[in-house]
C-alpha cells in the first residue's frame, strides 16, 4: 500500500460518464481517493453517502473527492444517480488503478479467505501521498478526512 511520500499515479481512470480523470486534474487542492469493495452494499453505500453530505464541508477545506471500485461504469452510473453523489466515480475494472495503490489484498469475513479491495482512503497533494486512512468509519468518512 502506497504511504505518506509516495507519488501516485496521475491517470486514475475512466469514471461514470466516460470521462479520464487524473490527478493533475485536481492541482492545488487537495484530492481524496477512497477505495470501496462494491457498488450499492450498506458499507459502501454509507461511506458514499457521508462524503456527499460532507462535500461542502471538504470543498470549503480544499478537498476534492474520486471514489474507486472494480465495478463496472454502468454500475457506478446507478449507484450515483440512485444516491445522488456529487463526485465521479472510476470504474477501475482491470485493478490497474487499485493495484498502483495497493488497495487490493487479503481479506477475511466469516472465516473466509480472500483477495478484494482494501477499504481506504488517500489523500493526495500535488500527486503525493499526503495521508492514509485504512481504518475507515463508512459513516463517518466526511469527518475522519476532516479530522
Amino acid at each position: 500500500m502506497l504511504q505518506i511520500g509516495d507519488k501516485v499515479p496521475d491517470f486514475l481512470g475512466i469514471d461514470e460518464a466516460g470521462n479520464e480523470i487524473h490527478v493533475s486534474d485536481y492541482a492545488g487542492r487537495k484530492l481524496v481517493v477512497y477505495f470501496y469493495p462494491k457498488d450499492s452494499t450498506p458499507g459502501c453505500t454509507a461511506e458514499a453517502c457521508s462524503l456527499r453530505d460532507g462535500m461542502d464541508e471538504l470543498v470549503a477545506a480544499g478537498y476534492a473527492v474520486v471514489g474507486v471500485s472494480a465495478d463496472s461504469v454502468a454500475s457506478h452510473g446507478r449507484f450515483k444517480e440512485k444516491q445522488q453523489l456529487n463526485f465521479p466515480l472510476i470504474a477501475d475494472v482491470d485493478k490497474n488503478t487499485i493495484m498502483a495503490f495497493g488497495a487490493w489484498g487479503e481479506k477475511k469475513m466469516a472465516g473466509r479467505v480472500y483477495m478484494g479491495i482494501i477499504r481506504s482512503t488517500f489523500v493526495v497533494a500535488d500527486g503525493v501521498v499526503e495521508r492514509v486512512i485504512t481504518k475507515v468509519d463508512t459513516k463517518n468518512a466526511a469527518k475522519q478526512i476532516l479530522g
